[in-house]
């Protein structure tokens, strides 16, 4: 479920705005005199007569668009309904015994290469997309990225298949026209129209938002489909809904297109997308923190990212990092904002050399720090590459200073959060759930995921269960994984 501080009650009402153009006095409309130095009002721009029409665009690209429907391991058939900012898989389950969801998708080459939202398939026992003219065909999932909401399917068909390219979304602007396509509550190949209502959008998802806000009506069952401008090219993935209520209440949110081209090119190379990892957990700069932290007063427009907390043994660590630290820029790139920091370091590649440039004491420093890859969804899988134990299905993510405070942890709690338990696997077996932290490996505690993918992989290639101190609600118990039970399939 997606998080956010708009759903608020004052964003849940309704803000109604009364606009008085004059007040009758005696008869006579009071009317305030121009002076000599009142600017002359903004003149408005010619408005067309006519609205766009948007039928010819439609009949081009509609035959790409897919409806994609999902069975669903029994496991994860349970009910999405949920308020505020939320992916809208399509007609989710509404109790458990249903195993089937809809969602929407792309083809992105005449090849059958198929784009998508991660929270679509991401529970999948098997995928199946249909096509404009009704042909069906089945999908295996290539890779997924959590992280950004992406995923990337593959169809095999007869002939090449009709595709559409991604555009550029940073040369969208605020106001211009947008078409939404897809799966709305079942209802494949519907088509919505609207405006793109702002830019670099943060909903609180994960780090690295930086959404497309649209107006144009779109509902559960959008997700994955594509956003497009006039020109026909896509310029971004509808994802999520701002809705009290489930359904469009004319804010919705999609993922830029660039952001989708680097994403995907990465899963259908390597299957999953490798990130740079540094290792701290940040904060904004406030008036009163800038002031306390005695910062230059040219840093003022331009505050950086605060360091709350070093991981140990991270890259940041090994730089010389260090909490109170405020981090200015990251290989020459300016650093406004946590988010700001989360996604250059994101950007650098596992094994290069950074330059950082720190506040400290009031003065800026300069350190140099190798990024490694960040810990990733089922990377985290305590298997390294080209090891063939078997995996205990945990997806681990660091315990950031939010995730503890969502979790109402100590601030000096430390360990690695389970972001998603694989159905099926030993660690669904043992009864570890989404949101425990883990502290502890057998007797060695844990600090970090990387910690806990070491612990636990050394454990299983030494033919033991694995005893997993675990921190849940705020009680910390031992759970023991035994590797002999649960299986460890995939979907695709």
């Amino acid at each position: 479920m997606l998080t956010t501080r708009f759903n608020s009650p004052a964003t849940r009402g309704l803000l109604v705005a009364v606009l008085l153009g004059s007040t009758t006095l005696g008869g006579f409309a009071a009317v305030r005199a121009a002076s000599a130095d009142t600017p002359a009002p903004i003149a408005p721009a010619a408005v067309s007569p006519m609205l766009p029409d948007f039928t010819a665009l439609v009949s081009k690209v509609k035959p790409a668009v897919v409806s994609i429907t999902v069975q669903l391991k029994p496991e994860a058939a349970v009910d999405d309904e949920q308020q505020g900012p939320m992916p809208f898989g399509g007609m989710m389950p509404q109790h458990p015994q249903a195993i089937e969801a809809r969602g929407s998708g792309f083809i992105i080459d005449a090849d059958g290469t198929v784009v998508t939202n991660n929270h679509v398939v991401k529970d999948a026992k098997s995928v199946t997309i249909t096509m404009e003219d009704g042909t069906e065909l089945p999908a295996k999932v290539i890779g997924r990225d959590p992280r950004t909401d992406l995923a990337v399917l593959k169809v095999k068909a007869a002939k090449p298949l009709p595709y559409i390219q991604l555009g550029d979304s940073g040369a969208v602007k605020v106001g211009e026209w947008v078409i939404a396509m897809g799966n709305p509550f079942g209802l494949g190949g519907s088509v919505t129209a609207g405006i793109v209502s702002a830019l670099g959008r943060d909903i609180g998802s994960g780090p690295y938002d930086s959404f497309l806000q649209v107006d144009a009506p779109i509902n559960r069952g959008n997700s994955g489909g594509p956003l497009f401008t006039q020109d026909g090219r896509v310029i971004g993935v509808n994802t999520a809904i701002l809705s009290p209520t489930g359904g469009s209440v004319g804010i919705g949110f999609a993922i830029p297109a660039n952001t989708v081209k680097t994403v995907v090119a990465e899963l259908e190379t390597t299957g999953h997308v490798t990130r740079g990892y540094l290792g701290v957990a940040a904060q904004p700069v406030t008036p009163a923190m800038a002031a306390a932290l005695n910062l230059p007063k040219e840093n003022a427009g331009h505050a950086g990212a605060l360091v709350a907390e070093v991981t140990p043994d991270s890259p940041a660590a090994k730089a010389g990092i260090k909490p109170g630290d405020v981090i200015t820029s990251v290989a020459g790139n300016a650093i406004g904002t946590p988010r700001d920091l989360a996604v250059d370091v994101a950007a650098i590649k596992p094994g290069e050399q950074a330059k950082i440039d720190v506040l400290r004491d009031g003065a800026t420093q300069t350190l140099t720090a190798s990024v490694e890859s960040l810990p990733t969804e089922m990377a985290s899988d305590a298997t390294p590459a080209g090891d063939h134990s078997p995996s205990v299905g945990l997806a681990l993510a660091p315990l950031s200073p939010d995730e503890r405070g969502q979790l109402d942890l100590p601030a000096h709690t430390r360990g690695a959060l389970v972001a998603q338990v694989r159905p099926g696997s030993p660690a669904e077996a043992a009864g570890v759930q989404q949101g425990d932290v883990i502290v502890g490996v057998g007797a060695l505690a844990i600090a970090s995921p990387q910690q806990a993918v070491k612990a636990i992989h050394e454990a299983v290639h030494a033919g033991h269960n694995v005893a997993l101190r675990v921190l849940r609600d705020g009680h910390t118990e031992f759970v023991a994984i035994d590797m002999s039970k649960g299986s460890d399939d995939q979907a695709g």
